[in-house]
């Protein structure tokens, strides 16, 4: 489910998201420094925008592990070892291989969360079963497991989708970083 930031703050123009991203970036650097915590982070759609998040803060290179790019399926493949007929089976935007993208990052890097970001940003790509705003993101922690499809709606228009959406995603994946832990 959505968290309530996430629901109040999806109508805004891309230009103001950033404000909270940074607010929450700040919250999870914070948190993971004082409590010793390490994340690594493996994104598709959002392209590095989460692990730019974090690594803008003050501090971020005391919980910060590494922060992969997993673009292209033969990528997702190699790095995470996700099996190709895995992706083949739920498809490359899926809560599967978001999961499988988390865990695989998390294993990797040793740290104590990871998080996988796959989906379609837009405003091209999408289909009647995935239309543009399917991004699932999932966050795992040893013993916790947190995967949800936003399923962003298409924003009003003269508003960038794609921008919009993988915003959307990156603030997502922060506050569920920080739930994962509670």
């Amino acid at each position: 489910m959505l968290s309530c930031e996430l629901r109040r703050i999806s109508g805004l123009e891309p230009a103001e998201i950033p404000t909270y991203i940074d607010k929450a970036a700040q919250n999870v650097v914070q948190y993971y420094v004082a409590n010793k915590i390490h994340i690594a982070t493996a994104e598709s759609c959002t392209g590095g925008m989460l692990a730019s998040a974090i690594t803008s803060v003050s501090g971020a290179s005391e919980m910060f592990e590494c922060g992969l790019v997993t673009y292209s399926e033969r990528i997702k493949s190699g790095l995470l070892e996700i099996p190709q007929d895995f992706i083949d089976r739920y498809g490359v935007v899926s809560a599967e291989v978001a999961l499988a993208m988390a865990k695989g990052v998390h294993e990797k890097s040793g740290a104590d969360v990871g998080v996988g970001i796959t989906g379609i940003a837009g405003p091209t790509g999408g289909t009647d079963e995935q239309p543009v705003g399917t991004i699932y993101v999932s966050v795992v922690s040893r013993d916790k497991e947190i995967t949800e499809n936003l399923a962003l709606t298409e924003p009003e228009s003269g508003i960038d989708v794609r921008l919009r959406n993988r915003l959307m995603a990156v603030l997502y994946s922060l506050e569920t970083a920080l739930e994962i832990l509670k």
